[in-house]
This record gives structure tokens, sequence and C-alpha cells, in this order.
């Protein structure tokens, strides 16, 4: 393979920039390609959401070197924020992706609304390897295929990181993992919201006064009930409706309260709490959706031949990895939460609701294809349990790989604090089945929830700037 060609990274989030940044700290060659207009434009969609981990865990190390090391054209004079404040989405975007992007290391290496729609291998003669082709694959470079406002673009590496994430990939709100009949229609009307709506800001006028049906169990769905909650004091009118498709159990859905060492995050389980037990949340059990009907409302079929009639559903059911832009690849994916199949035993939120997420890198998320890698918040598939400090951990160690360093790359360099709490995801996503708690909780090390379709405790706006009360 001509070690010229850069190596391509999908996705100009927080873990597609800190793959470039580690790269780049090791004189690699790289070529950053983003579907949006600029750096972190998923995550721009959410700037009114806070996170529950403060500062100190948001910000790669080869980021934060590369910010703060003046070079030839900048000053180095970039200034962290304060690393026990909670940011918001926006906050993280503009104080921290924005310059990271626009550093001159980084800036020339960026290409803007560039979405890939697919990735294979291309021989040296500069015939094509699809995924049948066994001779020479190891030593064929990629193959990417881009759609720009031009038209399509092919470029070509000498290895692919895709950290593109899972932000437009939400999974359906019908039963068995499948659209309920009505959903594509229900979602077209707009009947149907995503899971991280504004309800005390863009949304306000969309929900208050409402009947409203949120689905899902983890944190996105906890705080869009809390924002709904302070939404209702000023429209009292406003009907909540909490959908679970298992069993309420009160430990998987509150967390650990005042156990929990991250209070931001203990505080959201109490005050979800407060609003069940007062009434102003009506939480449903064995929600298991078979169809809808848009109307002038929206009425919803249930598999258990209850109706229920509301004017919007906000769906927090998590998200899926798009995998069809890798379909000429040889990938080696666990069949339940379509991670690498190292990682899935270690994530699956079906088993691991509380306890460590190991720390890993490079061999962890290894695939047959070689020198092809899944991270971030893809890499997870379709658990919600993902750690960005664990992602900027999954890019330092293959960014090592790939210059060669085998010894940093089989390191592991990872700091997480104890969170004092058995659940780590407030019981992840609706798909998961309520589980009763065990003895596989301890007391040790847990890893911090990050990422926001992913187990995050978040806010909305009027939130930002309070405490979860």
């Amino acid at each position: 393979m001509n070690q010229t060609y850069p190596v391509i990274v999908i996705g100009a989030g927080p873990i597609g920039l800190a793959t470039a940044a580690h790269l780049r700290e090791r004189g690699q060659e790289v070529l950053v390609l983003e579907s949006g207009e600029h750096a972190g434009a998923a995550m721009q969609q959410w700037s009114h959401i806070k996170l529950f981990s403060p500062w100190r865990f948001n910000i790669d190390a080869a980021a934060r070197r590369l910010l703060e090391t003046p070079c030839e054209g900048y000053a180095g004079d970039w200034e962290a924020p304060r690393i026990t404040k909670l940011p918001t989405g926006g906050e993280l975007v503009r104080e921290y992706l924005e310059p990271l992007a626009a550093h001159p290391e980084l800036a020339p290496r960026i290409r803007y609304g560039h979405r890939v729609v697919k990735v294979s291998r291309l021989l040296e003669d500069g015939r094509g390897a699809d995924k049948a082709r066994t001779a020479g694959r190891d030593e064929a470079a990629f193959l990417v295929r881009g759609e720009t406002a031009d038209g399509s673009v092919d470029l070509i590496g000498r290895a692919v990181v895709d950290a593109s994430g899972t932000w437009n990939q939400p999974s359906p709100i019908g039963r068995a993992g499948i659209e309920a009949i009505g959903e594509a229609e229900a979602r077209e009307r707009g009947f149907i919201l995503g899971g991280l709506p504004d309800p005390l800001g863009a949304d306000e006028q969309e929900l208050a006064g409402k009947s409203l049906l949120v689905l899902g169990a983890g944190h996105s769905a906890a705080n869009t009930i809390i924002a709904l909650g302070r939404l209702q004091k000023q429209y009292p009118e406003t009907k909540i409706l909490w959908g679970l498709r298992g069993v309420a159990n009160p430990i998987r859905l509150y967390g650990g309260g005042a156990a929990d060492q991250l209070p931001a995050r203990g505080q959201l389980g109490t005050s979800l709490r407060r609003l069940v037990e007062n009434g102003n949340v009506q939480l449903l059990e064995n929600v298991s959706v078979a169809s809808m009907k848009p109307e002038e409302q929206l009425t919803v079929d249930l598999a258990d031949e209850r109706e229920l009639v509301v004017d919007r559903i906000i769906a927090a059911t998590g998200f899926r990895p798009d995998l069809q832009m890798l379909s000429e690849l040889r990938l080696d994916l666990d069949e339940s939460v379509e991670a690498p199949r190292q990682l899935g035993p270690l994530i699956d939120p079906e088993f691991h609701s509380c306890g460590t997420v190991s720390a890993h890198g490079e061999k962890v998320l290894a695939h047959p294809e070689k020198n092809f890698y899944i991270v971030g918040m893809k890499s997870y598939g379709r658990a919600p349990t993902f750690l960005l400090a664990t992602g900027y951990e999954q890019v330092r160690s293959i960014a090592a790989a790939l210059s060669g360093d085998t010894q940093a790359a089989e390191r592991v360099e990872l700091d997480l604090p104890e969170t004092g709490v058995c659940s780590t995801d407030l019981g992840g996503s609706c798909d998961a089945p309520a589980q009763e708690e065990s003895s596989c909780c301890s007391s040790g090390p847990q890893p911090v929830a990050f990422g926001i379709p992913t187990g995050t405790l978040h806010g909305n706006a009027q939130l930002a700037g309070d405490k979860l009360n």
C-alpha cells in the first residue's frame, strides 16, 4: 500500500477530532470527512443539553496538547474551561471543538459537507476489492465514497477510522426492533419527536398543554421528563405519560440518588422519582407499540390491546449504527449489540447494567478488515453505555497502532472516578428488560457514563444553569 495515503477519519465530532489530533502528534497524515457544515454538527443539534460529567472528562489529552502548544501561525493561548464545570453541548462545541477544528494542524485536513456513503478497498492497479476478494486484501488501500453538494467524490486512504456516531440512526419505537405500523407516517407528520427536545426553550409551544408520551428508560427520557415537569408547572394542562417496555424497577429507574458520587446524576434520579410519586407523571409498564394511526391526535395501539391517544410521542429509545455504508468490508460484530465482537460482551446492557466497562484499545476494536476501526459511540452499536473518556482511549491506542508503536497501542491509559452506584445508565434503553439487582455491583471504580443517546445524564436549556431539583 502507498503509505503516503492519509488515514481517513469519518466524523468531526469529539472522537473524530481526537483521532486526528493523536495521529498528527505522531506525524501521520490524516483526512477528516464531516457530513455537517462545521465540527460537532450533530452535537450542535442538542446544544441545549447539559452533560453531567465536568470538563475534566470532556477534553482529549492529545487535543489539549495541540491547543496549548504554540506553533507557526498559532499562539497556543487556548485556555481550557474550568475543569469542574458541567458544559452544555453548545459549550462543548464552541469552547473546545471549534478551536480544535480551526487549529492550523487540523483545519486544512478537514472537509465539511462530505457524507460518506460507502467504504471498500482498492488494489494498487486501480481494480476494486469487494468483500468477496481475498488476494492482496490486507495490502489494499481503502476507497471512500462521499456525497457532496457538487456530486460524488472518491477518496483513497491507507486506513479508515469510522467515528461517525449514531445520531442520524434512531431506533424505531415499534415492538421487536422494527417500526410499528403507521410509525413512518406519524414521524413524517410530526407526531413523533426525537428523544432530546427542548421543552423549556425552542420546543415550548410545540409541547405546552399537550398530552405527551415519553418512551424510554435511560437518561434522555429521564431528563426530558424532568424538563416536562417544569413545563407542566407553567402549563398545568400538560399531561405526561412515561412508557416502559418492561416492568418498573425503582433502582434501575432512579439510580443511586444520594449515593452517587456524581451529584448531578444522583439528583436526576431523585427528581424523577418525585415527579412519579407526586402524580405529575403517569408511569405505564409493558408498553409494546404495535401500531399507530395519525389523525387529529395520534392513536397508539399496544400489543396487549390497550389504546393510548396522545398529541406527541417523544422517542428516547436509543440509536443504532449505520452499517450499510460498511457493507463491502469484512466486519466481526457481536450478534446482539452490533459492536466489535470482543467488545460486545463487555457492554451488553442486558447483562452489564452495573460494574465497569473496561478500558480497551486497538486489539479489542480490530476487525478482519485490516486497518479499519469503528470507534466512539458507533463502536458500542446498540448499547447505551458509551463513555466519552473511553472513546478517547480507543483512538489513542489506534493511532499508536497505525503509527507502528505496538507497545503504546497495548497500554491502557485511562483514569475514571468512582461513582458509587450500581447502574451507570439508569436502566439503559427501553429495549433492555427490567432486571433484579444482584451482587454484581461493587464499590470499586465505575465508569463515567457519557454520550447523549447512550446513557448520559443531561439536562435541558433551563436546567443548564440549575441544580436538578
